[in-house]
């Protein structure tokens, strides 16, 4: 098999984890996105090992061990990933980066019917009259 098929796929299988990392606004996706990106990586780590093994005698499989090495620190970040993702679904009740990057920054989405900051703290001490 020729060395470039494996190269097209994950070269394929890169770009989709990158738009799925750049176009996505649910956590989740995103972390899913970075898997596939990872994925892609591991492929062209064993294909070119393979290729590489051809010309040399002495073959060391050193793309094949740190494809290993990949999946074992990618499993644990989709662990320790999945776990913040859903403390922080459980605190803030969604899963929306846009969302909680505005309420880290501490913009609040404002009502269309209030007039500005003022009405906002008008509103407050009536609220707590």
């Amino acid at each position: 098999m020729h060395l470039a098929y494996p190269a097209v796929l994950s070269a394929l299988l890169f770009c989709t984890g990158l738009y799925g990392v750049l176009a996505r606004r649910n956590a989740i996706l995103v972390l899913m996105s970075v898997e596939l990106m990872l994925n892609a990586v591991n492929l062209n780590l064993v294909a070119f090992d393979v290729w590489l093994s051809r010309t040399a005698e002495e073959t060391l499989h050193s793309g094949q061990a740190l494809t290993l090495f990949t999946i074992a620190i990618a499993a644990a970040e989709i662990g320790i990933g999945l776990a913040i993702v859903l403390a922080v679904y459980r605190n803030r009740g969604t899963s929306d980066i846009d969302k909680l990057r505005d309420t880290a920054e501490g913009h609040e989405p404002e009502s269309p019917e209030s007039d500005g900051p003022a009405a906002g703290a008008a509103e407050k001490a009536e609220a707590t009259a």
